[in-house]
């Protein structure tokens, strides 16, 4: 043992180079498994948003679902109510014997009307309005002078928004600007 201690005391410069050899050794282990540690955190912190971004979601589509459930069942009503609507425009309201028939086509539609609001469907009826390609559907152009170019003159069909979203584009003719003709030969002479 005392040689040993001789030993050591004989070589400190082995001993010290030893120690830091084990030393760095430690370093470097302490560093890759700091990396490590913050490597995990990042992908807790991913797989987190991850989850919180997948539970928004799902929470969103069950939003969507209720707020939209009523489409197709909304879609297959509109032609009842374009139906009324026709049948009241070409019925004379100052015909007597009609006048019952009438009033009760009048009363239904104003149900259909309330019902449709009540489940947050409305109409889009742009008459006079301009044209709006993401809510109205060009039919056909029409010279006019009256009106601005680009505004809508006829509405062939109402077109209705359920809860702020198209369900039906309302089907149009809109302005345009009257065509200049160029000048007869007796116009220039």
């Amino acid at each position: 043992m005392a040689d040993e201690q001789t030993l050591e005391n004989q070589n400190p410069e082995a001993n010290s180079a030893a120690e830091t050899a084990s030393g760095e050794d430690l370093a470097a282990r302490v560093q890759v498994l700091e990396e490590q540690l913050a490597a995990a955190q990042d992908q807790s912190l991913r797989v987190a948003a991850e989850l919180q971004n997948i539970r928004r979601r799902a929470e969103q589509d069950v939003e969507k679902a209720h707020k939209f459930a009523l489409e197709k069942f909304a879609n297959d009503l509109l032609p009842v109510v374009d139906s009324l609507e026709r049948g009241l425009e070409l019925s004379s309201a100052t015909d007597e014997t009609i006048k019952p028939v009438r009033e009760g086509m009048e009363l239904t539609l104003k149900l259909f009307h309330d019902t449709l609001k009540r489940y947050q469907l409305e109409a889009v009826d742009p008459h006079g309005a301009p044209f709006n390609p993401e809510h109205h559907q060009a039919m056909a152009m029409e010279e006019s002078t009256h009106v601005e170019p680009g505004s809508v003159l006829k509405v062939f069909q109402k077109g209705y928004l359920l809860n702020g979203r198209l369900l039906r584009p309302a089907m149009v003719v809109v302005s345009k600007a009257p065509s200049t003709t160029p000048p007869s030969i007796d116009e220039q002479a």
